[in-house]
């Protein structure tokens, strides 16, 4: 009798590793608290450039996230809550070296959709998606993300571009009155282009020339090499920092154009206003709301947030592993999704203890966080960055008054700008045209509700995905006998197409022919297909051909041998299979009968 060929599923343990693992090792204690794990390497040497990109990461967020209150349509103190809870947070619980969290242009749109624009509902969605964020990560359920495509991701961010970067146009040329609603926006604004006030719009125009200049002076910015003199890294040092803080500049210099007005008794901007005084008191979040017509309930503040309670977490959860992946693959370590939604999920808890509303991780803060060269983990500079916030909040509130509304217009239009990805379109139509449909579906349908854009994409998604297990892709070779061989797995869904490419080539020819089907790449079948298969060997069986199987994978051969199919045939190589069918003397088809072989059978068991 030939030898049978098993095909096993490799298993291997490092030595010394046990199978149970007591959950208060240091490595998991580590893995929960991952700053356990670098702050012994440290190096104080380190930690000048840390806070040095701190400081400038400081500078970005600040206006950042009075920007981004404008866009949850929020009070702009609440961005500045948002801003520094999440510093703190993820410096003990964070997975990236180059990530913070705090208000983002897409959160805070996710926001404004959700919270009517009332603060209490804002701070309690942040505490309820906190709670369900933690859920998540104690569950390990981070997996979850891998259903959520890159089409309907880039259509969701996209989307969210165009929406954010037009509401912002009201405020570059400084139309008042405009509705927030995307169709009723577009159709309000081109209405009102007459009433444009010429300083808001200059200046709005003049900020994002600047802010493109120095973020291109950024982008061009040579590399650091150590035996450069020490004046020109300090030169090449400045640079960077003041690149970085572009925002902040840009901000601070339309804050002073518009102050030099208000000193000559004539202001032609529109400013931000007053912004209240002082840090935010640290209280509960509001579980009932106090309104003229009495009071909401918390059931009915959650009946009215609605699928945000689903949306919000996972759209901060996204966003936050895409940026910390995108960060990791370029600096050469890993990210754990799980610990991300645990850090996430703290982070909004507690934050809607001082009243901040949803935040997640964004390339704006990330991107400032390291300066060229350095050797630190730049974790440390989350803790320089949220001082730098509170020391705002305590101190700077009063001088917020004079920044331009058209000033932080033009901030968060060149933030959301590149969130824009055009080549994705030409990039999906080369590589495979299918996926635009996801895509296009998803960018339409969040310009009329951004729950349903997300969801029909995934869906469209899953659909195109449920095609291709349906009606799995065939190889066929004509020769001597028929080769079949399925380029994927086979599920019950592609019992029909399986059967229908197998009768259509072999028995509906004249005469039949016999049929190899070759199983390489089947990794796994289901009950439904073993019927399937029981059902084409009958049809052969009357026919007077065969049909024989070769490549079975040991899980696969488990399974057919357990369904004792009448007249199975299976064969190592497709070569001994062509001789039998071929009727060539001496060579004899393997037994189906896991008994009467007992090599099989040990082999079956040892796997």
């Amino acid at each position: 009798m030939p030898s049978v060929k098993v095909l096993g599923q490799a298993r291997s343990s490092s030595p010394g590793m046990t199978r149970n693992t007591c959950c208060c090792s240091p490595g998991a204690v580590q893995r929960l608290l991952p700053i356990l794990a670098w702050l012994p390497n440290y190096s104080m040497q380190w930690l000048k450039m840390d806070i040095i990109a701190g400081l400038s990461v400081g500078l970005t967020v600040v206006p950042q996230a009075l920007a981004y209150a404008e866009v949850a349509g929020l009070p702009p103190q609440y961005g500045l809550y948002s801003a520094f809870m999440g510093c703190f947070v993820y410096f003990f619980l964070g997975t990236s070296r180059d990530m913070t969290l705090g208000p983002t242009a897409i959160m805070s749109l996710l926001v404004s959709f959700y919270t009517f624009h009332e603060p209490a509902y804002a701070v309690l969605l942040a505490f309820l998606s906190g709670c369900i964020q933690l859920i998540m990560g104690f569950l390990r359920l981070g997996f979850l993300l891998d259903f959520i495509s890159c089409p309907v991701i880039k259509g969701f961010t996209s989307a969210a571009a165009v929406t954010i970067g037009f509401g912002q146009i009201k405020n570059l040329l400084g139309l008042q009155n405009i509705p927030r609603q995307f169709f009723l926006q577009v159709y309000r604004t081109f209405l009102s282009i007459g009433e444009t006030r010429v300083a808001d719009a200059v200046l709005g125009l003049v900020c994002m020339v600047l802010l493109l200049v120095l973020k291109l002076m950024r982008d061009h910015m040579p590399p650091v090499h150590p035996e450069m003199p020490p004046g020109v890294r300090l030169s090449h040092g400045l640079v960077w920092a003041a690149t970085t803080a572009r925002n902040a500049l840009v901000v601070s210099f339309a804050a002073l154009v518009a102050y030099s007005f208000e000193v000559t008794g004539c202001q032609p901007f529109v400013l931000t206003g007053e912004t209240a005084e002082g840090l935010p008191p640290v209280r509960t979040p509001p579980f009932s709301v106090t309104t003229a017509n009495g009071t909401i309930s918390f059931t009915e503040m959650v009946q009215d947030m609605g699928a945000g309670l689903a949306v919000v977490p996972l759209m901060g959860l996204l966003e936050s592993i895409a940026v910390a992946k995108a960060f990791a693959s370029q600096n050469n370590y890993r990210v754990d999704a799980n610990q991300e939604l645990l850090a996430i999920g703290l982070t909004n808890v507690l934050g809607s203890l001082v009243s901040s509303y949803p935040v997640t991780g964004s390339f704006g803060r990330a991107g400032g966080r390291c300066p060229p060269g350095s050797p630190g983990s730049c974790v440390p500079t989350d803790g320089s960055a949220g001082a730098l916030v509170l020391l705002s909040l305590n101190y700077l509130t009063s001088q917020f008054y004079y920044i331009p509304k058209a000033a932080l217009a033009a901030v968060i239009i060149m933030a959301v700008a590149p969130l824009f990805d055009t080549k994705i379109f030409w990039t999906l139509w080369r590589v495979k045209r299918l996926d635009l449909l996801p895509l296009c579906v998803t960018f339409l349908l969040c310009f009329w509700e951004v729950q349903y854009g997300i969801l029909a994409g995934a869906l469209v998604s899953v659909l195109i995905l449920l095609h291709a297990v349906a009606r799995p892709g065939t190889q066929v070779s004509e020769g001597p006998v028929i080769v079949l061989q399925p380029a994927s797995g086979l599920h019950f869904p592609a019992v029909e197409a399986l059967r229908e490419a197998i009768v259509s080539r072999a028995l509906e020819a004249s005469p039949p022919r016999c049929l190899v089907l070759e199983c390489t790449h089947v990794c796994s079948i289901d009950y439904t297909v073993v019927l399937g298969l029981g059902e084409l060997l009958q049809d052969f069986h009357k026919q007077g051909v065969s049909l024989v199987f070769v490549g079975l994978q040991v899980p696969v051969l488990r399974v057919l041998l357990s369904a004792d199919l009448k007249g199975f045939q299976y064969f190592s190589t497709l070569e001994e299979a062509e001789k039998y069918l071929g009727q060539e003397p001496g060579t004899q088809p393997y037994n189906i009968c896991e008994d009467s072989v007992p090599e099989l059978k040990a082999a079956l068991l040892e796997a």
